[in-house]
Order: structure tokens, then C-alpha cells, then sequence
């Protein structure tokens, strides 16, 4: 398994930004797509972002399409959610996740982050 640590998260007004990080150990980074979710307190954890091993194809959830963006840096085994125009609803601990493919799509994560907590306020 891949060790993942996020971080980045923290505190910003409602239209601010924020740019999430997630580090991943290992040699092998570049081989698998990775995602990001969120769970908010009391609702469950939800889909937010995903890129494939080489970072041309991406995915987003609908609330947030036009205002994050996911990307990746393989030679640095990051992945990164630069979130803009947030808002209140956008509050959630924010995970990123390695998936068991190179290609987006589908629902087969193996490996979780700890969690960077993003508060919006109004």
C-alpha cells in the first residue's frame, strides 16, 4: 500500500481559494489514477475529483465543475485540487485516494489520505 498525506486546507472566506496536496510514497505513483473526496459532518463521503496516471483526463463531480481543478505532478508524487470560488457548502474534510487502475472511472480506491480539514465561511 501507498502512504498518502494531504495537506493544505484551513480556513477561507466564501469566493476565496485554497490549493490541496497530497503526497504518495513509492516508486509506483505514476501508475495509478488518483481522486479526491470529501465528506462534510453528518453526510457521507462524496466524489469531488479524479485524474488518470497521466493527468489528461479528468472528472468532476457537478457542484464543483468549473472551479477545481485536479492535477498532478508524477516527478514530484503529488496530486493537487486547486479549489476557487468556494463556498460555505464546499466545507468538508477533504481526502485524496489512489485508485487500483491508471484510468479514471469506477470506484476502486485502495489507499486513503488522513483528511485536510476546509472550512468556508460565509
Amino acid at each position: 500500500q501507498v502512504q498518502l498525506v494531504e495537506s493544505g486546507g484551513g480556513l477561507v472566506q466564501a469566493g476565496g481559494s485554497l490549493r490541496l496536496s497530497c503526497a504518495a510514497s513509492g516508486r509506483t505513483f505514476s501508475n495509478y489514477a488518483m481522486g479526491w473526496f470529501r465528506q462534510a459532518p453528518g453526510k457521507e463521503r462524496e466524489f469531488v475529483a479524479a485524474i488518470s496516471w497521466s493527468g489528461t483526463i479528468t472528472d468532476y463531480a457537478d457542484s464543483v465543475k468549473g472551479r477545481f481543478i485536479i492535477s498532478r505532478d508524477n516527478a514530484k508524487n503529488t496530486v493537487y485540487l486547486q479549489m476557487n470560488s468556494l463556498k460555505p457548502e464546499d466545507t468538508a474534510i477533504y481526502y485524496c485516494a489512489r485508485k487500483l487502475s491508471a484510468f479514471i472511472g469506477g470506484n476502486n480506491y485502495d489507499s486513503w489520505g488522513q483528511g485536510t480539514q476546509v472550512t468556508v465561511s460565509s
